[in-house]
């Protein structure tokens, strides 16, 4: 079980970069664990951090106004490269439980998904209006709401996405594809008991 997700209000965290592959969202050396636990502090580990493992105070994740924003407003093909899970996790840990972009690369989508994280899919001039936002009104807020599949600004407007049916589902419902089966497991037990051998 994981937290459920049906509304969230957030300022953005603007990361322009477009292409950033999973080695840039998560290096390669941080993926030794298997628990999702801790992942955070190495979240874009290489941009974050110099040699010596100070924070660079340029990059948008160690600036003090951005500390507990939850959407990050990426650039376009997002998540790609190899198809580490690691990478939602990561984006989890810190805090993140949605990605806006034009375009995710399909595994990383496909992972983000699995592990409550919202992966929204906005047009070239949707994306640009936000950022604009980012820009010109860093403090506002935007909205979205997963049971209408909507990003609301502060003014109003509302930005449809998309999402799958089952993806949508074990979102609202807090749970992964084995807690979507195991919903099932009295019946699955009635119907083993009643088969014959």
């Amino acid at each position: 079980m994981t937290e459920s997700f049906r509304t969230l209000s957030s300022r953005l965290v603007p990361l322009p970069n477009e292409n950033v592959d999973t080695d840039q969202i998560i290096p390669a050396r941080f993926l030794k664990t298997t628990t999702k636990e801790g992942l955070g502090k190495s979240l874009f580990n290489d941009w974050r951090y110099d040699a010596a493992g100070n924070p660079r105070p340029e990059f948008v994740l160690n600036r003090p106004e951005m500390k507990g924003r939850r959407i990050l407003l990426a650039g376009n093909n997002f998540g790609c490269g190899s198809s580490r899970e690691h990478a939602p996790w990561a984006l989890t840990d810190f805090g993140f439980r949605a990605v806006i972009s034009t375009s995710f690369a399909d595994i990383f989508r496909g992972n983000s998904l699995k592990n409550a994280l919202l992966p929204i899919l906005v047009s070239k001039p949707e994306h640009a209006q936000l950022f604009i936002l980012s820009k010109e009104r860093p403090e506002a807020e935007v909205t979205v709401d997963l049971d209408a599949q909507t990003l609301t600004l502060p003014e109003g407007v509302r930005i449809r996405f998309p999402i799958e049916p089952f993806s949508k589902r074990c979102l609202l419902e807090g749970i992964d594809e084995l807690g979507y089966l195991l919903q099932f497991a009295g019946q699955i037990s009635a119907y083993e008991s009643s088969r014959r051998f």
